[in-house]
């Protein structure tokens, strides 16, 4: 097996398993802490438009069913995931709303969309997990009409996005085997470096690459923070397969270290991302 296919079926395995089922319990949190990014990307989409977009990464679809409702009875909004347990919930949330909103179970980078499809494709934190992005990234464009617009948003650098490694900062020493965070290797900040991002755009097929910097203010509920913490990122995952002593010194230890985020009844932090904006060539560029 090689290391892309490896990497492929490890995401995989993470999203349909412990990974979605966290974002799933998480999703009141979790919609709630990252709705200032919502309008950053549904701002992609012209009101009223019948338009078809596509939202990757889509998660338990809170972004998808604002686009949905931006769009119009008009319009035509799909979200794609690789998670079951998030595609079952946005699907359910979908529902329980009345939103015409649908959604596909399947991995973005090689999924089989129908050509010349979506006249935009917008994401919040779901592109930064491909194995090959670039193979990702031409499949988008594949699936996009000439002309469509590409929005995503992504994380900067670790350094700038403390509030996202405190927790596994603070358990390293209890738990030596977490595993160390690569740049290069797909994950939360494989997109940190804007220079890869353009050079990744670029050979995938998009064209007029802008990207900026946007500091983003986000809170949770203080009463969440355990929960978010035992259930998300690297140590969420670790902590399944320690014994109950453990399990409860790191988090009297990890929740310690997030005293500096909590302010009253909320836990505030700056997410530190780039807004990267693209467009797909007309077709008489394209040849």
């Amino acid at each position: 097996m090689d290391v892309t296919r490896r990497s492929d079926d490890d995401q995989a395995a993470r999203w349909k398993g412990p990974g979605g089922n966290a974002w799933v319990e998480l999703q009141a949190v979790l919609d709630e802490m990252f709705k200032p990014f919502e309008d950053l990307l549904v701002d992609a989409v012209a009101p009223g438009h019948a338009g078809r977009v596509l939202d990757v990464g889509c998660g338990t679809g809170a972004i998808t069913r604002a686009v949905a409702r931006r769009l119009g009875p008009g319009g035509r909004s799909v979200g794609v995931d690789i998670s079951e347990p998030v595609i079952a919930a946005a699907r359910a949330g979908a529902e329980r709303e009345g939103t015409p909103a649908s959604f596909v179970l399947g991995d973005a980078q090689d999924h089989s969309f129908e050509p010349a499809t979506f006249d935009a494709v917008i994401s919040r934190f779901g592109v930064m997990f491909f194995s090959d992005s670039v193979r990702a990234f031409a499949n988008l464009r594949r699936a996009a009409t000439d002309e469509a617009r590409l929005r995503f948003v992504a994380w900067r650098g670790p350094a700038e996005n403390p509030f996202m490694t405190t927790a596994e900062r603070a358990a390293a020493p209890l738990l030596p085997d977490l595993p160390v965070r690569r740049p290069d290797e797909p994950g939360q900040f494989a997109f940190a470096d804007p220079d890869r991002i353009r050079r990744i755009l670029a050979d995938s097929g998009w064209t007029g690459i802008g990207i900026r910097p946007v500091d983003v203010a986000c809170a949770l509920p203080e009463s969440e923070l355990v929960h978010y913490l035992t259930r998300l990122g690297p140590v969420g995952l670790a902590l399944g397969g320690v014994d109950e002593q453990t399990r409860a010194r790191v988090i009297d230890t990890v929740r310690a270290a997030f005293d500096p985020f909590v302010q009253g009844t909320e836990v505030r932090f700056t997410a530190a991302c780039w807004l990267v904006d693209a467009h797909a060539p007309a077709a008489s560029a394209a040849r």
